[in-house]
């Protein structure tokens, strides 16, 4: 969401961004819409001024025994209110028409992030670790987890439909362990809060992080007008959501391992086998809330903190920064963490980084207080993945695969794991 007062200041800069983002001006368009709602509320301004004034002076035309004036006076007031309230519900329609408007564009990208149209134009930043060398054919991890009889595509296609998995035993401890290695580390060792949060939550917090109105299709909605969160940054967001925060309680960092349900709308065809795309996943998400000259420093944290599950766990990565026609809707600047798959060969994102400014508090109306105490600020917003754990447990399988289709544990992850060293048939 934007402030429609920078806009009105800055029109040029601000189509100048949209236009990184391939979009056409909309500066005239959301200022016309703005004058048209100042306009009309100047004017009931105007008539309720006239209405309390038309109000005394029918007193006073009573008491001097003038009743024709009086008479006049009073159906000017009738008519004065008759407006007001009509101009009530017109002023609530421009209102809207102009939310609205704001609230389906996307965030304008910091000078920082690329240039670009796809994920073509992407920047890779660093590389870490060299894919390992095998002496024989790499598999999927589809291909491991049904050999070894422990990931279900077909069970799971019986009760649920596609893009679902049923995984069994050692396999679904291994998950299960990548998850808790994942948080006990976000919040052990980076300072991260444990949060527990709702899975389902109204229209107000999915539209506060940006999720409505524009990506209704591809969340999942309850018969009681509640969403599936897609992400629990939906939820951890939303804590200071209607808040004002003191500067003592910045930076807030919290994190939290839920499920997240998705309906992939848009991937029709992309990834149909495996696990790399599903409707149900866990994730590992971190949320920080910071004072706005404090949130850029903080992108570079938080994606250290994502960084270190993979150096922990023996993974090789890349850092790409998205350029500003792969970004999400909600972010300014956006580094994924790509693993690498060498049943694929090839790095696929685990992790994506980004810092929204005050995109979403604008939306969710989240402040923190000047140092003053006189007045108060948007806070500024940032969420990442710290990681995908179906996605985790994919690189591991396939990073620790060994020539006979057995799996071996990382060693940060065999205190999960009860002492289970190699997962075989």
């Amino acid at each position: 969401m934007f402030d429609i007062r920078w806009i009105r200041e800055n029109p040029e800069a601000f189509d100048a961004g949209l236009a990184r983002r391939g979009l056409e001006p909309q500066s005239a368009r959301l200022i016309a819409l703005d004058e048209a709602r100042r306009t009309h509320v100047q004017k009931l301004q105007d008539a309720q001024a006239r209405r309390n004034a038309a109000s005394k002076e029918v007193g006073a035309a009573m008491g001097a025994g003038d009743k024709d004036k009086a008479e006049v006076l009073k159906a000017e007031v009738g008519e004065l209110k008759s407006f007001i309230q009509s101009g009530e519900e017109e002023e609530r329609k421009l209102t809207d028409a102009l939310t609205e408007a704001l609230s389906t564009l996307p965030n304008l990208p910091l000078d920082e992030a690329p240039d670009g149209a796809g994920e073509e134009d992407n920047k890779e930043v660093r590389k870490v670790g060299e894919p390992k060398q095998y002496g024989f054919e790499p598999k999927q991890h589809f291909e491991l987890g049904e050999a070894l009889g422990l990931m279900d595509f077909e069970a799971a296609a019986r009760m649920s439909g596609a893009r679902f998995t049923v995984l069994k035993g050692k396999l679904a401890r291994l998950e299960r362990a990548i998850g808790q290695f994942m948080l006990d580390l976000q919040t052990g060792e980076h300072g991260y809060i444990e949060v527990n949060p709702p899975l389902l939550v109204r229209d107000e917090a999915m539209y506060g992080t940006g999720q409505l109105p524009k990506f209704a299709d591809d969340l999942f909605r309850t018969t009681d007008d509640r969403w599936l969160i897609p992400t629990a940054e939906v939820s951890l967001t939303n804590l200071v959501r209607e808040q004002i925060l003191e500067p003592s309680q910045l930076p807030m960092r919290v994190s939290a391992l839920t499920p997240c349900f998705r309906a992939e709308a848009g991937a029709a065809g992309r990834d149909t086998r495996g696990m790399i795309r599903q409707h149900q996943f866990p994730k590992v998400e971190m949320v920080s809330i910071t004072a706005p000259d404090d949130s850029r420093a903080e992108l570079d944290r938080m994606t250290g903190c994502a960084e270190e599950v993979l150096k922990r766990l023996g993974l090789p990565y890349r850092v790409i920064a998205l350029c500003t026609g792969d970004m999400g809707f909600g972010a300014r600047l956006t580094f994924d963490i790509e693993v690498w798959l060498p049943g694929q060969n090839a790095y696929r994102e685990i992790s994506s980084c980004s810092v929204c400014g005050d995109f979403q508090a604008r939306r969710m109306n989240a402040r923190v207080r000047d140092e003053s105490g006189k007045g108060t600020q948007f806070v500024h917003t940032l969420n990442g993945s710290g990681l995908a754990v179906g996605r985790t447990l994919i690189a591991v399988m396939e990073n620790y695969q060994q020539v006979d289709g057995s799996i071996a544990v990382p060693d940060v992850l065999k205190p999960y794991m009860g002492g289970v060293e190699v997962i075989g048939a």
